[in-house]
């Protein structure tokens, strides 16, 4: 029942239809989630490091917890309203080196950018969009040992508006390219790759899927469904145009993980319950 449950919240499915095709408590679905993103999170931190990747892309994508952010009761400020996962993405393996989830503020866009830092053993090219936040992150975390360049996209508004157009995106009109630092090649000055993976993020997490119930209530969920996805994503799930994991592809593990390979390693990362301790009596025992 494990790997069923792992299956079907990588899938994107709510905890409580977990709980009711499965048949086992909603508490047990809600524990085994925060097992998982715990063991997930500690993994990826520990392995994906070492890695010689050539062309790095960045993004952010948008979602929310609890409520959006113009809804966020008095009581639950700081805890709730919009939540922005940054990511970066290695253009050649498709491998997901590293996530942020918070604001979308320098803070957390230097958190992203020295981890990623870290990861990595040789000068890569990396691609951002136009947010200013990226700027002094990138020149934090790498100074001028990096060849970056801005991808900035300029959006119009099309002529008539309608209700039918209500939740359409704004129409893309052009591109430009510009570099920031080093000698970025303008031919591989792209985000296409690490927007794909937004679109992933967003079609396979019903956390995701805008207009619906189906949206994080706790943020600490929100994260931890997220550590499993990425983990998923990166070990298990075969890539189309790959044939293997972007784990494999990228150096990082020499097999295609199964799910089971998943559940064992969550399982592995489980403190054991200790020994139980003497029964102590109470005076209320002793009375009765």
């Amino acid at each position: 029942k494990r790997v069923q449950i792992l299956h079907m919240l990588v899938e994107g499915s709510s905890m409580r239809s977990v709980s009711r095709v499965v048949g086992v408590s909603i508490n047990t679905v809600s524990k085994l989630l925060v097992d998982a993103g715990t063991a997930c999170e500690k993994y990826h931190d520990e392995h994906v490091r070492g890695l010689n990747c050539e062309r790095i892309q960045c993004d952010e994508i948008w979602s929310f917890c609890y409520s959006k952010q113009k809804n966020v009761p008095e009581n639950k400020k700081g805890a709730a309203g919009d939540v922005w996962t940054w990511t970066s993405l290695c253009a050649d393996s498709k491998l997901i080196c590293n996530w942020v989830v918070g604001g979308r503020d320098a803070g957390y866009a230097s958190a992203l950018m020295e981890d990623l830092a870290d990861r990595l053993n040789n000068r890569v090219q990396l691609t951002t969009d136009g947010h200013r936040a990226y700027l002094e992150a990138v020149e934090g975390a790498f100074g001028a040992d990096i060849d970056y360049a801005m991808l900035v996209k300029m959006y119009g508004d099309v002529a008539e508006k309608s209700p039918e157009r209500t939740y359409s995106p704004a129409v893309c009109t052009g591109a430009k390219k510009n570099r920031v630092e080093g000698n970025p090649d303008k031919d591989h000055i792209s985000t296409s790759y690490v927007e794909r993976q937004n679109l992933n993020m967003r079609m396979g997490m019903r956390r995701f899927t805008r207009l619906t119930n189906g949206f994080s209530k706790k943020f600490d969920n929100h994260c931890h469904a997220l550590a499993l996805y990425f983990m998923y994503y990166n070990f298990v799930r075969v890539h189309k145009t790959l044939k293997c994991s972007p784990a494999m592809a990228a150096g990082v593990t020499d097999k295609l993980w199964e799910m089971s390979d998943l559940a064992e390693m969550i399982d592995a990362d489980i403190p054991k319950p200790g020994k139980r301790g003497p029964y102590k009596t109470s005076q209320k025992d002793i009375s009765n």
